[in-house]
């Protein structure tokens, strides 16, 4: 009989803390709708080509956290997230004002203003990582693994 009441609870339990709607019907909504102004979808992922005007370690005023480009392209000047990690430790970003850039990331409005987040940045025949594919953005450490598997491998970043 003890069996029997501790199962029954243990099913009122569950039965309080479990959700209102399927567990399937959750994901399937998650994965069609984005999680919000940071979220990183790669099929919305653009291309952006133009010169450095600017390269900021610290956001300024009215900008999102981290470093930032400001890159002038054709269609005017356009601000480029490369968050807390992209100029710093072994492997970060090195570039200066003058050079010319492309830059792969996704566009978001942060703070009422449009801003490319980016992924990676090719400086010349350098490609540097920024962010992954899901948008978070790539450690010093990372760069640092990536550079010893690619030097075993034969490979050059």
């Amino acid at each position: 009989m003890k069996q029997l009441s501790a199962g029954i609870y243990t099913l009122a339990l569950l039965s309080l803390v479990s959700p209102l709607r399927p567990i399937h019907a959750q994901t399937a909504s998650s994965a069609t709708r984005p999680a919000g102004p940071y979220s990183y979808d790669l099929s919305e992922e653009v291309t952006l080509n133009g010169t450095v005007l600017n390269v900021l370690t610290k956001a300024s005023p009215g900008m999102i956290t981290g470093s930032h480009l400001l890159l002038t392209t054709l269609s005017g000047t356009v601000d480029i997230s490369l968050g807390t990690l992209g100029l710093q430790g072994q492997g970060a970003l090195s570039v200066s004002a003058g050079q010319q850039v492309e830059v792969i990331g996704v566009i978001r409005t942060l703070k009422g203003k449009p801003v490319l987040l980016a992924r990676a940045v090719k400086v010349g025949d350098r490609v540097y990582a920024i962010r992954n594919e899901h948008g978070i953005p790539v450690s010093p450490q990372a760069r640092q693994r990536a550079r010893q598997k690619a030097a075993q491998n034969g490979e050059t970043l």
